[in-house]
């Protein structure tokens, strides 16, 4: 079966003193099956906690400890995840595990169903004056996310999303 899916996942935030808006990375895919897609969205979200990983620590660098970006990008090369939590941590006391899912995880974008109470003014046919009435109506809105979907959690909380059909 075809599945097609549309996901945003965005980790970019923009440094201080920057101007201009924050940016995304989208993709619409199209895979044979739900494990091709699962999988290619873990890689994803595993490159967007990379990315933004490596810009914190870069920004860092450029804006606490005065490097130019030509030396953060020098004292980067060939460091690994690790080296960049101990650069936060010792350097500029920031425990990585710490900074909001949004930058570590991205952002998803889910369509999902949400009860929307509205205010809505109807006439009774014996009653002279119209009356305010609220009423719940579903309707589907896209959603962001900011959580892990490399693990089973997600899935199994939004079946909807591989379902038949959706």
């Amino acid at each position: 079966m075809d599945r097609a899916m549309n996901i945003v996942l965005s980790s970019k935030r923009r440094p201080g003193g920057l101007k201009g808006e924050q940016g995304f990375d989208g993709r619409i895919v199209l895979y044979p099956s739900n494990q091709n897609l699962k999988d290619y969205l873990s890689w994803r979200q595993a490159d967007c906690h990379i990315n933004n990983l490596y810009n914190t620590v870069f920004w860092m660098l450029v804006q606490r400890s005065g490097l130019t970006p030509v030396e953060a990008q020098d004292r980067l090369r060939g460091t690994l995840a690790g080296d960049k939590n101990e650069i936060l941590f010792s350097e500029f006391n920031i425990n990585y595990n710490n900074e909001p899912l949004m930058y570590r995880k991205g952002t998803v974008l889910i369509w999902q169903k949400v009860n929307e109470i509205i205010t809505k003014k109807i006439k009774l046919p014996k009653e002279a004056e119209e009356k305010e009435v609220e009423v719940t109506r579903t309707k589907t809105k896209v959603v962001p996310l900011h959580c892990d979907i490399i693990g089973d959690q997600f899935w199994e909380e939004y079946p909807e999303i591989l379902a038949e059909g959706s």
